[in-house]
């Protein structure tokens, strides 16, 4: 893998940024535009600008797989446990309202709660779908070429010039 300096530096300090403009999306996408889905590609978009610049590898000690798969399956039982809880508590599904004494309060939280498992499912989701097709695309060392079959001889090997 080349080492490009000036995109390491500019990456370092992009990022930050990024990921703070997807925290302010996420928190204020129930007082105006965004939301869940919204921070989550912004995340997910600063993770894999982290992983063209460091590489897979250094992506992959970061955010393990594992740690991907539990995302996805937290987000979904954060979205579906507010619809359950909603119930349990003489409600709708996903009725926000009466998750607090003041039904402004519970359409605030229950949507902060929606929005926060909506924006972890995405995340993880993009990331893992991004690791999975760059984990099998082909390697080219530092001279240009695929490294994909090391096994197989090409035709030139056996040839002089």
């Amino acid at each position: 893998m080349y080492s490009y300096l000036v995109l390491r530096v500019v990456a370092k300090l992009l990022i930050p940024f990024i990921l703070l403009f997807a925290l302010y999306v996420q928190f204020h996408g129930d007082f105006g535009p965004g939301g869940g889905f919204q921070a989550g590609v912004i995340f997910a978009a600063a993770i894999i600008l982290y992983t063209l610049i460091y590489g897979l590898d250094a992506a992959n000690q970061i955010l393990p797989r594992g740690l991907l798969r539990f995302g996805i399956a937290l987000g979904v039982l954060i979205f579906g446990g507010v619809g359950v809880y909603d119930l349990l508590v003489g409600g709708n599904f996903l009725d926000y309202s009466v998750m607090a004494e003041d039904p402004v309060h519970g359409q605030h939280l229950g949507i902060l709660l929606v929005e926060l498992g909506v924006g972890i499912t995405v995340t993880a989701v993009m990331v893992n779908v991004f690791f999975t097709f760059a984990g099998h695309l082909p390697a080219e060392d530092d001279s240009g070429t695929d490294q994909s079959r090391p096994d197989e001889k090409s035709a030139d090997d056996g040839k002089q010039v």
